[in-house]
């Protein structure tokens, strides 16, 4: 059941981008993701990361090895137990379409 899962989510994807993905769907759905990650992607507490403006590719991994059980966060494991294929496409879009401004590099 994992692995045709982990098809499907593969399936949704052509060079790294999700067909038909929903970045308004994402957003909307990324209300549930606010307390720890924010609905604009950067962590509002110490243990959770930032993922605003990483690769929609590489979120939608993510949240399917949470989904699955490949990647173990007691949350995250929860959480995403109740997402789609849709779903995890979707909010992978929301959250890849962040941009992300670089203001200050240390040193220079």
């Amino acid at each position: 059941m994992a692995l045709a899962r982990a098809g499907a989510v593969a399936a949704l994807f052509v060079s790294g981008v999700a067909v038909g993905a929903d970045v308004a769907a994402g957003r909307a759905k990324a209300l549930m993701c606010q307390a720890c990650h924010g609905t604009d992607g950067l962590s509002k507490v110490p243990d959770a990361p930032n993922i605003a403006g990483q690769t929609e590719s590489y979120l939608a991994a993510q949240l399917q090895a949470f989904r699955t059980g490949t990647r173990k966060n007691e949350a995250m494991n929860v959480v995403t137990s109740t997402l789609s294929d849709a779903d995890v496409a979707n909010l992978a879009a929301y959250f890849s379409a962040i941009e992300i401004k670089v203001v200050k590099i240390p040193g220079e």
